[in-house]
């Protein structure tokens, strides 16, 4: 991964935008990481990852729910405005 200052990052964009379509770049300003430019295929890859992580958390939880009885109905009763 490669690291350049924000200075160098607004300097030569170009450069940035063709280092990032081969590997994250890490953007410092005062020696401190403030941001990561990654080319679109790495972040779909990411993104991708993150859905099908929370899809299975969402699965885990449902089966839970199930397993104890918890069912739509009981679910509809909790969400209801008070009548």
């Amino acid at each position: 991964m490669r690291t350049m200052t924000a200075s160098e990052a607004k300097q030569g964009f170009a450069n940035l935008i063709d280092t990032a379509s081969r590997e994250p770049v890490v953007i410092q300003r005062q020696k401190r990481d403030i941001a990561v430019v990654l080319s679109m295929a790495e972040y779909q890859r990411l993104t991708r990852l993150n859905i099908g992580e929370f899809q299975r958390f969402c699965d885990r939880i449902g089966a839970r729910a199930a397993d104890t009885g918890f069912d739509e109905a009981k679910l509809a009763a909790l969400l209801a405005p008070d009548a």
